[in-house]
């Protein structure tokens, strides 16, 4: 009974996040709707990154100087030319906005980027699962109840702007678990010896237009 008066007084925070465009440069969209009001406290959504999928850190620099969006990546030095079996699974930490409609409502997005997969078998894409979010909460000035919250191990400011530390905070009932699945274009192993032909032949064409050209054109002393 004790559990269930608990679980009752902590409403239920919902999460959703979404894909937007096409192609292997999308946008990722995260919506948070609390259980209770901020009360003035910093949300964010910490999003585990799986090798598939990255975020470019200089393009993530550019909109934080324009205010376009906030976040902090752990770690900070990623490999933009990995492919997705060499990459590395990173940690992704959105600072979201309060809605104008809704006192509960917070969102963020930030660009993330699609890494170039193995050739597959009798498929044309290669699927990147992304877990839902976890929604954290850092309160300087006040108090979140020790039945609903518990601190997270976290180390970052509330803000991206500013330098002192503070405890943030993540839900004991958490919401219900959700994937997204991106879908990424791959080639096909059984094209590998068609494909490995024609670029050798493209390769050896060039590379003789190369050389006539220079031989008829070149100054050779």
């Amino acid at each position: 009974c004790v559990t269930l008066d608990v679980q009752a007084a902590c409403r239920v925070t919902t999460v959703t996040q979404e894909l937007l465009k096409e192609g292997f440069h999308r946008d990722l969209l995260v919506k948070v709707e609390l259980g209770e009001d901020a009360g003035g406290c910093a949300v964010a959504a910490q999003v585990h990154l799986p090798p598939g999928i990255y975020v470019d850190p200089y393009e993530l620099a550019t909109l934080q100087q324009h205010n376009l969006t906030k976040a902090v990546l752990f770690p900070d030095a990623i490999d933009l030319e990995a492919p997705e079996y060499l990459a590395k699974a990173v940690v992704l930490l959105l600072f979201l906005e309060p809605e104008a409609r809704c006192s509960r409502c917070f969102r963020g997005a930030v660009p993330v980027h699609a890494r170039y997969h193995r050739p597959a078998r009798a498929t044309h894409q290669a699927l990147v699962a992304l877990q839902s979010p976890e929604v954290l909460l850092c309160c300087c000035h006040g108090q979140l109840s020790a039945e609903c919250w518990e601190p997270a191990e976290v180390d970052t400011p509330c803000s991206p702007d500013t330098n002192s530390s503070c405890q943030w905070h993540t839900t004991k009932h958490r919401p219900a678990y959700e994937e997204l699945m991106l879908r990424v274009p791959v080639g096909l192993r059984e094209h590998n010896s068609l494909v490995c032909a024609l670029t050798l032949l493209t390769t050896g064409l060039c590379s003789g237009l190369i050389l006539a050209a220079a031989y008829k054109y070149g100054h050779f002393s």
